[in-house]
């Protein structure tokens, strides 16, 4: 059964009907019938199903359909955008029938709508953007071609009627016609102008303003720019692999950064630690010194006071007896112990406070700092010291590493070591974690008595295999090297030797 022979029957206020025919025979009780194609059947519902998925306040499909007590729908935006212009009035009015309501209405969400709207708006949207044959005006054909000078896209069927009257310039299906066609001469844009890198038609070079000009056939010219895209392209992704081979060198420092951090914070949170030690044994020892002194100071401030009671106890006694010779009537009693106590008459003699040595601040002061100057020596003794840790990444196969990373030798046994970029690959030798900035330092290295090694130093920059791997080989480092018989010096492959080594 051919779609073109589908006729629908279209009742007044009834349902469609799809029947399979050629002749529709009906009863004249009803109302004329109107014939209907089942594609333009389908526009028509499309079109009324879209209407009532509008919103009745934005005009467009619903987004986030929301529904009202009442039972009408709006956007979430659309509705809460009313009801806030609301706030205040007292009572909250529904766009759609105007009811009211007393409080704000509350928003529930209408999820069939939502599927349905969301749908309806994928399918209308591949509808759109599809272009569709100019001449099918019964049902939507995709075009298969454009003609530039008919302004009009075709489908298969009428192409090749387009085809057989008119040889017209084809381009693939395209709703904008403008950039095909020349703005001045209104002519098919075949040439491009290399001088002035705009496509031209034909009138522009023989006559218009690119007469004498050097012009290209417009795919010469589009093959040209893409080889020119493609070198483009080459280089961004040149430079697109150096930045990522920037971005692992980066996160291989990110990595490196944690352990050697988490080292710095040991040694320093160990190094405070001990200065936090040594200030808290100068704190007890000078806090001694002021107690001890307090201590003494107080001794002899309490002899002397008892020493003053005694004294205040016998002057007491004295003035008691003399106040009893005073009150005697008999003048032989007064005169004989007048005579007693006339050699007790000291009264001339002044009282003096008798000089105390207090504490002694200069004393306490000259301790303390002292032992501030003695810690802080300490300090600069022990920042001095670099205590170095061998970097495992880095060791040579051959080169073997004691537990605690301090002491290096000879393997005659390769060992299994993982790959790494950071690891010595001809050359036995293996680069410490802890870094040098800046400043003069020496090393204090204890060899064993036979065989030969070197120290030195290298930028972290050094190549890991080759013949300038080696420290001392290149002019990224220098290196000490010691024989049984002597020490040298090596600086870009070039060794000058030193002295002998003393027995």
């Amino acid at each position: 059964m051919c779609s073109e022979h589908v006729i629908t029957l279209k009742l007044r206020k009834a349902k469609a009907h799809v029947l399979a025919g050629l002749i529709v025979k009906y009863t004249p009780l009803f109302p004329p019938l109107e014939l209907v194609t089942s594609d333009s059947l389908c526009f028509r519902m499309a079109s009324d199903l879209r209407e009532e998925l509008n919103c009745s306040v934005c005009l467009n499909i619903f987004s986030d359909p929301v529904m009202l007590s009442c039972g009408h729908n709006f956007c979430r935006v659309c509705i809460g955008n009313v009801l806030d212009t609301q706030d205040g009035a007292g009572v909250y009015i529904c766009p759609e029938c105007r009811a009211e309501f007393t409080e704000r209405p509350a928003l529930q969400r209408n999820m069939k709508l939502c599927n349905i709207a969301e749908q309806f708006s994928l399918q209308s949207g591949q509808t759109a953007a599809a272009i569709l044959c100019m001449y099918c005006v019964q049902a939507p054909v995709p075009a298969v071609k454009t003609c530039v000078q008919c302004e009009t896209s075709l489908c298969d069927l009428h192409l090749a009627a387009h085809n057989q009257s008119l040889e017209h310039s084809l381009t693939e299906p395209t709703m904008f016609m403008e950039n095909k066609k020349c703005p001045v001469h209104n002519e098919i844009l075949k040439y491009y102008c290399t001088q002035d890198a705009v496509c031209v038609c034909v009138s522009c070079c023989l006559a218009g303003g690119h007469k004498k000009h050097d012009v290209e056939l417009l795919t010469e010219a589009s093959e040209k720019k893409k080889e020119d895209l493609r070198r483009n392209i080459e280089k961004l992704n040149s430079r697109k692999q150096q930045i990522e081979k920037m971005d692992q060198e980066l996160s291989l420092l990110q990595e490196e950064l944690k352990p050697k951090v988490a080292g710095i914070t040991l040694r320093v949170t160990i190094l405070l630690g001990d200065i936090r030690d040594q200030v808290d044994a100068l704190e007890k020892r000078v806090l001694g010194e002021i107690s001890r002194q307090s201590e003494d100071i107080s001794h002899q401030i309490s002899d002397l006071m008892k020493q003053q009671e005694m004294e205040k106890e016998e002057l007491t006694g004295k003035i008691r007896r003399m106040e009893e010779l005073c009150k005697m009537t008999d003048p032989i009693t007064v005169l004989q112990g007048w005579e007693t106590h006339r050699a007790d008459d000291d009264t001339e003699t002044e009282v003096k406070v008798p000089e105390i040595q207090t504490v002694n601040e200069d004393l306490i002061l000259v301790n303390l700092y002292s032992g501030l100057t003695d810690i802080m020596m300490d300090l600069k003794k022990s920042s001095r010291v670099l205590d170095l840790s061998l970097d495992i990444k880095t060791a040579h196969v051959c080169v073997a590493l004691s537990h605690d990373l301090k002491n290096a030798s000879f393997s005659e046994k390769m060992l299994s070591y993982p790959e790494t970029a950071e690891r010595f690959v001809k050359y036995a030798q293996v680069l410490s974690i802890e870094s040098i900035s800046t400043g003069r330092h020496y090393f204090e290295v204890e060899f064993s008595e036979k065989g030969s090694c070197r120290v030195g130093v290298t930028y972290p920059s050094i190549e890991r295999d080759g013949d300038e791997s080696g420290t001392g080989s290149n002019k990224k480092s220098w290196s000490l090297i010691r024989y049984e018989d002597g020490i040298t010096l090596s600086y870009r492959a070039a060794i000058r030797a030193l002295r002998p080594i003393l027995p």
